[in-house]
């Protein structure tokens, strides 16, 4: 079953989506301009209008709808891997002229009577989830889980309970207008938006919103630890910022597995890394062989999967996911578990939507492995000590940073992303409001 049937049935089982708050579903102001839009100010805005189609379209400015919200004049954003999910249509709840983007940073423009701790003007970076800084997980720091802020009953039903509202994610997570854009609506400004200090440019501050997080999550989570071997799959920003991360806690070796120009990248900017080309290797098992050779014949201590379930290898998968019999395939997370040691640890921080075929529980039983889904990395558990690792040079964001792009070309930008094209690996993508581009930032490219 298709994984849009399958939110059909859990919809029409559990009713109408029932809104949390008045935050809920606003993901383009032009929908109903006389209760979220400017009367008169447009700004341009990357939109959903389709499967593999988003173009940048003229809409109504965002305007305050609750006393806590604070409208962001946006100053940087980016592309995630994981737009990518949402441009192949593979996230379901997505409407035609939805507005994308979970990543920025911006100045604050005005504000609701009820934020606190904020200032006009403002330099600050949200977090890509949406907290209500209140309910027992928010107390905790644990964002990605609030439970005041996506009331979405499709999601509960396949999942068995809600994750936060998450900008530019689809009406699955919310329905909250994304950040790529010149202008956007925070809800819960005082919680989602974090000062940036002087001595930190928006170009190293704005990964603070999603992908250094998330690396860092996807690292402490599963448990890499001093001495260990990891293993990372995909050399994309979020795996090679874990490799990163794996060495800055402790590992003695990180291989990661990929099959394009981005291991060499990786390897240019993390001199110690060892790469592992899946292509040139022959055989279903080829991977897990290779790495236990290349481990001793043990296998490695740690997998850590930075891919996401969408991308099938083999035959199998893929007619299984065109014909809707599974929404994510199991190939990466076998390889996973099949080669870490006895005892190993397999953390999941690539996007998984649903369902999955030949999943191999067997081994993962049987050799003790620990299975661990990072989830959406909590954000503000650990912003302020990132930001401080950034402040004191031990984390460069701009070491995953190839292109500086403009707002106006985000529909091209998605092309050449998709492709894998003119090596591009992370992008900064600057509006008319941008600051002049900082050093170690790369020179503007127009598309």
């Amino acid at each position: 079953m298709a994984l849009s049937q399958v939110a059909a049935k859990v919809e029409q089982f559990l009713g109408h989506n029932d809104n949390a708050t008045t935050a809920q579903d606003i993901t383009n102001p032009a929908r109903d301009r006389s209760k979220y839009g400017h009367p008169t100010e447009t700004m341009k805005a990357l939109a959903w209008m389709g499967k593999n189609k988003v173009e940048v379209i003229e809409v109504p400015k965002p305007i305050i709808v609750e006393d806590d919200d604070v409208i962001l004049k946006i100053t940087g954003s980016t592309v995630c891997g994981s737009d990518l999910h949402l441009l192949h249509g593979t996230i379901v709840e997505l409407e035609k002229g939805d507005i994308l983007g979970h990543e920025f940073c911006g100045i604050v423009d005005d504000m609701g009577p009820g934020v606190k701790g904020l200032s006009k003007g403002q330099r600050v970076v949200a977090s890509f989830q949406i907290a209500c800084g209140a309910c027992r997980y928010c107390d905790k720091k644990l964002s990605s889980q609030c439970e005041r802020t996506n009331s979405n009953k499709i999601e509960k039903g396949m999942y068995g309970g809600n994750t936060a509202g998450m900008f530019g994610y689809s009406h699955f997570t919310g329905g909250f207008a994304g950040g790529q854009s010149e202008y956007t609506r925070v809800p819960y400004g005082s919680v989602n938006l974090l000062p940036i200090p002087d001595d930190v440019p928006d170009e190293k501050a704005l990964y603070l919103s999603d992908v250094i997080a998330t690396s860092w999550n996807c690292v402490v989570d599963t448990g890499c630890k001093e001495g260990d071997v990891v293993a990372v799959w995909g050399a994309g920003p979020i795996g090679q910022m874990a490799a990163e991360f794996a060495f800055l806690n402790g590992a003695s070796r990180v291989i990661v597995i990929d099959s394009n120009w981005r291991l060499d990248y990786v390897k240019s900017k993390i001199p110690k890394v060892e790469t592992l080309d899946f292509s040139q290797l022959k055989g279903t098992k080829a991977v897990v062989w290779k790495l236990k050779e290349m481990t001793d014949g043990m296998g490695p201590d740690v997998a850590l999967e930075c891919v996401a379930g969408e991308y099938p290898k083999g035959w199998a998968h893929t007619i299984e996911m065109a014909t809707g019999l599974e929404t994510d395939t199991s190939e990466i997370l076998n390889e996973m578990i099949e080669s870490v040691k006895n005892f190993g640890r397999v953390g999941i921080t690539g996007v998984y939507v649903g369902y999955t075929n030949h999943f191999n529980i067997g081994s993962l039983m049987e050799r003790g492995i620990r299975f661990i889904g990072n989830g959406q990395a909590p954000v503000h558990y650990y912003w302020e000590d990132l930001l401080q690792k950034i402040q004191e040079g031990g984390i460069d964001p701009l070491k995953m940073v190839t292109h500086r792009v403009r707002v106006e070309d985000l529909a091209k930008v998605y092309e050449q992303f998709e492709r894998k094209a003119d090596g591009m690996q992370k992008v900064y993508v600057e509006t008319r409001f941008s600051a002049p581009r900082c050093e170690g930032c790369p020179e503007l490219t127009v598309y």
